[in-house]
């Protein structure tokens, strides 16, 4: 263990930044918010750890979980990037899988992130058997490069049809690129993804480019604001598979960060669940634009091999399976030209944010309608943006879009309100469950950010779930999430070969090669491992088929046999289909290669209430709220406060500084051993 005290895991947000501060001597945990700082996030990431650390020499590690790269990709915002790529491919990333935005019309515009102009081409030519038929010519090479750095690109990417083949060619022109290029802003598509499919790969690279000088510029800036303050630890930075990398491989890649901070989440998630006994568990992340929705199985999350975060932003890089929609605090509820009831995707955002912030906006959304129920505490508003919420503001907000337009009561409307977003996030659900051949019955909710603790009860009773398990700090999960996971890598590499002929045990060295290789990156990192974990797969599939199948190796690689390969496949795909397919030969179409640097476990323990008082102790008054269309007295807790094993019965609020958890009527809550509190259904 480091001599420093603190590690310190900080997940940075559209409306505000979460700090979790760890003691490894005490064993002890602090939490804060801050409103995130708009233009420069290092600035309230700096001040939210000093809330809590004021020396930072006494900071062992910092674990940073950043949407900097999201928001670029969302918003546009990345770095004039050129490409250059084999003549007669310019047009790929605009062709896509031909695929449109509005699937059921023949119209919707699509622009790439790489405007064709700064698309450029140069004779040479790999096939797919990796033979190289023509030789890149380094003066063109060297030409085109200089035409894009004058037509003002600051980042490009150098991408070659067949390069995942034999990646020869793209080499040579990487190395002529970087002798001209002003800066280190250059990526090789084969380096980020060498891997059949074009398309998947030059967007994957392409991505990375755009967002380099981004991601960089925000980590120097972060580096430096950290020094300054006497900072001379660790800085890692959260991926999108759940591990974490240091901060120099970050800069090298940081379309790896996409997704960071949602990825952290349901690493603590999984985390949490494990200590408290709780092997299957959906992980539901409501922040103000969106909610989150994450399944963990047997223990383990699942992770995807390729992600799309927006239209025609593919990354094909391994992720932590995340599906999200448009469903959070924010979104905005009206009355569509139909006559009915919407709510989202549109969003209120931070900035004006819900009617009840009382910052310029006028239409309603799900926190004015939560406000309107008596479920948030209008005195005491998280994260110390506001002094306090405007109710009168946000009844009269829902009146005017909703409650009079359709005839109804205040009350009822808002009720509404609620109900058509916990459909959407109902609907979210089952997606990850049912349609994927899991029974909600046998799955809890995990409810993280802001608003997820809100909604939990109605998930409940509207997908049937077994129970709920809300973490001891669920506004600032993602944070925890940044502390408690570990550091991994992925490599992956295209075979396309068939499995009769195939020289299983040269394929075996070739794995073993590659993960000592990509375990130098944890040896660079300089962080302390208790341990190191190789996960070898393979993807693959019959002759004439599409879509791979998964194969772990749980064999010796080292001494891997065709035979093996062939019974490890039939299991898999045993596994996901049922029976198999006698006759047809089989395909590996790519290697994977995962190494994770496990980092000392989190105690859990350090969560345990400390406390002698009873839970009839613990409550701090009642409140009238409203839920399924009558009006109830709703005891109110200081969760915190409340003891092991205390028991609080429907309707009740239990409140803290990073969230609200409303226990609808007819649920109770348990806290358990490590202060989380477990919401099921009464008995009778």
């Amino acid at each position: 263990m480091s001599s420093k005290r603190y590690v310190i895991g900080v997940d940075v947000g559209g409306t505000f930044t979460d700090i979790f501060v760890y003691d490894q001597i005490a064993h002890t945990v602090q939490t804060t918010k801050i409103p995130s700082t708009r233009g420069d996030q290092s600035r309230g990431f700096a001040e939210g750890i000093a809330r809590i650390v004021p020396d930072f020499s006494e900071i062992a590690t910092v674990v940073h979980g950043t949407t900097v790269g999201t928001n670029a990709l969302l918003e546009r915002k990345g770095a004039r990037t050129g490409i250059i790529t084999t003549r007669g491919f310019r047009d790929i990333l605009e062709m896509r899988r031909r695929d449109r935005p509005t699937t059921w019309g023949l119209w919707g515009r699509y622009q790439p992130v790489i405007s064709r102009e700064d698309r450029v081409e140069v004779s040479e030519r790999v096939l797919a058997d990796g033979t190289v038929r023509e030789a890149v010519n380094d003066d063109e090479v060297r030409q085109q490069a200089e035409a894009l750095k004058a037509a003002g690109c600051e980042a490009v990417c150098v991408f070659f049809v067949n390069g995942y083949a034999n990646d020869a060619n793209e080499r040579q022109a990487v190395e002529t690129v970087r002798a001209v290029w002003p800066n280190g802003y250059v990526t090789a598509a084969t380096e980020i993804v060498p891997e059949i499919r074009e398309f998947e790969r030059l967007s994957t690279a392409a991505l990375n480019a755009y967002l380099q000088p981004v991601v960089s510029s925000y980590l120097d800036r972060l580096e430096k604001t950290l020094k300054e303050r006497g900072f001379a630890g660790d800085i890692l930075i959260v991926q999108s598979n759940g591990g974490v990398m240091a901060i120099d491989t970050a800069k090298r890649f940081p379309v790896r960060t996409a997704l960071s901070g949602p990825a952290a989440g349901v690493m603590a998630a999984q985390a949490i669940a494990q200590a408290a006994g709780f092997a299957n568990v959906i992980t539901c992340d409501m922040g103000g634009t969106s909610f989150d929705v994450s399944l963990v199985a047997a223990g383990e999350s699942a992770l995807s091999a390729q992600t799309s975060i927006d239209f025609g932003l593919v990354v094909r890089t391994p992720m932590i399976e995340i599906s999200t929609i448009g469903a959070g605090g924010g979104s905005i509820a009206g009355i569509d030209n139909g006559g009915i009831l919407q709510v989202g995707p549109e969003s209120a955002g931070s900035d004006p944010g819900p009617v009840c912030y009382g910052l310029g906006n006028d239409r309603p959304t799900v926190t004015d309608a939560n406000v309107v129920l008596g479920r948030i505490n209008a005195e005491r508003p998280i994260g110390g943006k506001l002094a306090r919420l405007d109710v009168d503001a946000a009844r009269h907000a829902i009146a005017t879009h909703v409650a009079d337009p359709l005839g109804i009561t205040v009350e009822d409307a808002a009720e509404a309100i609620l109900k058509i977003a916990n459909a959407k996030m109902a609907g979210a659900i089952r997606l990850v469950s049912i349609e994927r051949g899991h029974d909600p019955a046998e799955f809890s909710a995990m409810p993280f950010g802001g608003g997820g603790s809100l909604h939990t009860g109605a998930l409940i009773k509207e997908v049937g779930l077994k129970s709920a398990l809300v973490p001891r700090f669920p506004g600032v999960t993602s944070a925890l999430g940044c502390v408690v996971a570990d550091m991994r890598h992925d490599r992956v590499q295209t075979v396309n070969r068939l499995l009769d002929g195939l020289d299983a045990g040269a394929l075996g060295e070739e794995m073993v090669r590659v993960a000592d290789e990509t375990a130098l990156l944890l040896d660079q990192a300089g962080v302390a491992f208790e341990r190191v974990d190789r996960i070898y797969e393979l993807d693959m599939l019959y002759l004439g088929q599409t879509h791979t199948v998964s194969v772990p190796l749980d064999i010796p690689v080292a001494g891997l046999t065709g035979d093996g390969v062939r019974t490890a496949f039939e299991d898999a795909y045993r596994t996901t289909f049922g029976r198999l397919l006698d006759g047809i030969p089989m395909r590996v179409m790519n290697y994977r290669v995962a190494v994770i640097g496990r980092r000392p476990a989190f105690d859990m323990g350090a969560f345990a209430p400390v406390t002698d008082r009873t839970a009839e102790q613990c409550r701090t008054g009642s409140r009238r709220i409203y839920a399924d269309g009558a009006w109830h007295d709703a005891v109110l807790y200081d969760r915190h406060a409340l003891p092991v094993g205390a028991r609080v019965e429907g309707p009740a609020i239990l409140e803290q500084a990073d969230t609200t958890i409303f226990i609808d009527p007819g649920l109770k809550g348990t806290v358990d051993a490590f202060g989380n509190v477990v919401i099921d259904r009464m008995a009778g």
